[in-house]
């Protein structure tokens, strides 16, 4: 049975969308078979790997309104190994939609279930906000991974969301756990990356991984190219980092 993780942080402009893409692809250059399912409305996963998001006929909107199965709106093969549920902006408006709904909170992970056993692991990545899409997501997941950017605010509003993992675990999905936290954006030439990790590993009692992101030239490009960095740049410190990444979340696993 796959693995679920959703990456969370409701900091935006941290990685997660970055995480998301890069580690999936990297896992499934290391042979696993990768499911990722975007959870946010900007729909920056899907189009990160290569995908129209404004020319789809169903997404994870349609599914959460019970509109088509999952496996009408899984998009197989993106890259080799790797499929994906796509969003667009549509999915803004779930919310409103899910009022009065029962059990709203579980509509992803009833669909997810039907799918689970077909993939390594599923890779969700969660909306820059603690709402019911990223509760939706929590509710499906075994771990949730943060991200944490190596600036000045890093810590502000990290005990809010371990709070939230916290609360879903207590009340939602008592098999959640703390996946740990991984430093994005690092720059071993300042200071301040250096004295954020070392704050983060004082003040945080969940794992932290080793490998550490860059900032990273050619990972801000990938996007824009619609490629995961290990098939734009394989070579890049960005590929490297996020193939080490893969290696320490597979050992996890």
């Amino acid at each position: 049975m796959g693995k679920t993780i959703a990456i969370a942080n409701q900091k935006g402009g941290v990685g997660k969308t970055t995480t998301a893409i890069n580690l999936s692809a990297c896992l499934a250059e290391k042979g696993k078979k990768v499911l990722v399912i975007d959870t946010d409305p900007q729909g920056n996963t899907t189009s990160g790997f290569g995908i129209d998001k404004n020319n789809l006929d169903t997404t994870i909107y349609e599914l959460i309104l019970g509109e088509c199965s999952i496996s009408d709106c899984i998009i197989k093969n993106v890259i080799g190994n790797v499929a994906v549920l796509p969003s667009n902006v549509n999915l803004a408006a779930a919310e409103i939609e899910l009022i009065g709904i029962e059990k709203k909170e579980y509509i992803l992970k009833k669909e997810v279930d039907y799918i689970r056993d077909e993939y390594d692991f599923i890779i969700i990545d969660c909306p820059p906000s603690l709402n019911m899409l990223t509760i939706n997501a929590m509710t499906t997941a075994d771990s949730v991974l943060v991200p944490i950017q190596c600036e000045y605010y890093a810590l502000e509003g990290l005990s809010q969301l371990i709070h939230t993992i916290n609360l879903v675990k207590a009340r939602l999905n008592p098999e959640l756990d703390m996946e740990g936290t991984v430093f994005t954006m690092y720059d071993a030439r300042t200071n301040l990356s250096m004295q954020v990790v070392e704050n983060v590993k004082q003040n945080l009692k969940q794992k932290i991984y080793n490998t550490m992101i860059p900032r990273n030239i050619r990972l801000a490009e990938a996007p824009s190219h619609g490629m995961p960095i290990n098939l734009y740049d394989a070579k890049s410190a960005g590929a490297e980092a996020y193939m080490l990444l893969a290696e320490e979340v597979i050992g996890n696993a």
